[in-house]
């Protein structure tokens, strides 16, 4: 069962740094240890509280995959990972959101998930600002949003 809106974490807290938001969802840079050991990571989140892209209209799946995939472009073009991944689990906290996630070879945690345990120091390139992702991110859902 869903939690009430008052105790889901991202219906109360932006869930990071507000990188963009529109009526629909927030592209979020996240903080702390995973935005330390994972610098660029971003989540896309779903501004109502829903747990399931089923639950979305057409036109606001493909809103909201045009939002995770500019991300994921932003994400490529400024942090330059060896590879992203891309996870929508909701199992911790069941509100619909997408992570975009950048992977390195030398991260603590390759080729495992980034929610295993560490198997070694991270090697990582320094945390891009907020602004370099915006301004990327901004772009490449212009683009996106042109070719629907």
């Amino acid at each position: 069962m869903l939690a009430a809106m008052s105790d889901c974490a991202l219906c109360v807290t932006p869930g990071g740094g507000i990188l963009w938001q529109d009526e629909s969802c927030r592209v979020v840079l996240v903080e702390g240890d995973e935005g330390r050991d994972f610098p660029g990571f971003c989540r896309v989140v779903w501004q109502a509280h829903i747990a399931e892209m089923s639950e979305l209209a057409a036109s606001e799946r493909r809103h909201l995959m045009n939002v995770v995939f500019a991300a994921e472009l932003a994400v490529r073009e400024v942090v330059r990972p060896d590879k992203i991944n891309l996870a929508s689990l909701g199992n911790v906290v069941p509100h619909l959101h997408w992570h975009v996630i950048p992977r390195w070879r030398g991260d603590s945690r390759f080729p495992a998930p980034i929610w295993s345990p560490g198997s070694r120091a991270g090697a990582v390139p320094p945390a891009p600002t907020i602004e370099r992702l915006r301004t990327a991110f901004t772009r490449a859902l212009a683009e996106l949003q042109a070719e629907s």
